[in-house]
C-alpha cells in the first residue's frame, strides 16, 4: 500500500483536565493497535489543538488526505453540524472524509460489560442485575432513539433490565432509572455510563448513581473502544485509497 490517510480524531473538548487526558490515552491506544498510522488529535472547544488548527499543520507539511474521525458515540449536532463546518474550511489541498460516529457497535457493548465486571459484576450476575444505561443526552431525537436501541439490544443478552438514562436534554435522569429497576425486582442495579471520558456530564451521572449498588468508570481508553476507531477509519478510508489507486 502506498500511503495511509492521516487519521485526525476529533474530540468534543472540556475545561475538565480529565476529558483531554482520556482522549490522548485513547490515542496512544489506537497507535499502539496499528503502528505505521499516523493518529493525530483536535478538539472543537476548549483543548489544544484545535481541529482547525491540526487541519492546516497537516496541509502545510504537505499531507493529502485525512480520514476525520468525530469522537462521538452518536450522531447529534456536534457530528452533523460542527465536525462538517471546520471541514468545509479545511485548506483545500486535503482530501478528507469524515467517518462514521462510534455508536452503536458490539465492541461497545463489550466495553460496557468490562467496566461493570471491573466494578465488581460477574457474568454469573446478569440474570438478576439491572442496568441503567446513562447517556450524556441530546435534544436530537436520532440519538435518543438510538440509545434506547442499544438498551433493548443490550437486555437481550441476559441482564434482569436495561433502562436508558439521561444526564442533559433527555428523560428520564439516572436517578430515576435506578428507582425504577429497584421497583421492578432487580436485586442489583448498577449505572454503566455511556460516555468517553469524564467530564461535567458524567459527574452527574454520577450524583444520580448514588442509589445503585454499582457505578462503572466511562468507556476511556478501553482496547474495545480502540478497536472501534479503526473499524470506522478503515469503513473510510477504503473508497479514498480506491480513488487513488493505492
Amino acid at each position: 500500500m502506498r500511503h495511509q490517510p492521516v487519521l485526525l480524531v476529533i474530540a468534543h473538548g472540556s475545561r475538565d483536565p480529565r476529558h483531554a487526558a482520556t482522549v490522548h490515552a485513547l490515542v496512544r491506544r489506537v497507535r499502539s493497535l496499528r503502528p505505521g498510522l499516523r493518529v493525530e488529535t483536535g478538539f472543537l472547544d476548549f483543548n489544544i489543538p484545535s481541529a482547525q488548527g491540526v487541519l492546516e499543520s497537516l496541509a502545510a507539511e504537505g499531507v493529502r488526505d485525512v480520514v476525520a474521525l468525530p469522537l462521538l458515540l452518536t450522531r447529534a449536532f456536534h457530528a452533523k453540524a460542527d465536525i462538517p463546518a471546520v471541514l468545509r474550511d479545511a485548506p483545500r489541498r486535503l482530501r478528507i472524509r469524515q467517518a462514521e460516529v462510534l455508536g452503536p457497535s458490539p465492541l461497545l457493548l463489550s466495553a460496557l460489560e468490562r467496566r461493570l465486571y471491573e466494578a465488581g459484576l460477574t457474568p454469573a450476575d446478569k440474570p438478576s442485575t439491572g442496568v441503567v444505561l446513562a447517556s450524556a443526552g441530546s435534544t436530537d431525537p436520532e440519538a435518543i432513539a438510538v440509545i434506547a436501541d442499544i438498551a433493548r439490544e443490550w437486555w437481550h443478552t441476559g441482564w434482569c433490565a436495561v433502562r436508558p438514562a439521561f444526564a442533559s436534554a433527555s428523560l428520564p435522569r439516572t436517578e430515576d432509572a435506578v428507582r425504577e429497576l429497584r421497583e421492578l425486582g432487580c436485586s442489583t442495579v448498577a449505572v454503566a455510563p455511556y460516555v468517553l471520558a469524564p467530564g461535567f456530564l458524567p459527574d452527574r451521572i454520577a450524583r444520580g448513581a448514588t442509589e445503585a449498588d454499582v457505578l462503572a468508570e466511562v468507556l476511556g481508553p478501553s482496547p474495545e473502544v480502540a478497536r472501534v476507531l479503526l473499524e470506522r477509519y478503515d469503513a473510510a478510508r477504503t473508497p479514498m485509497l480506491a480513488a487513488v489507486g493505492a
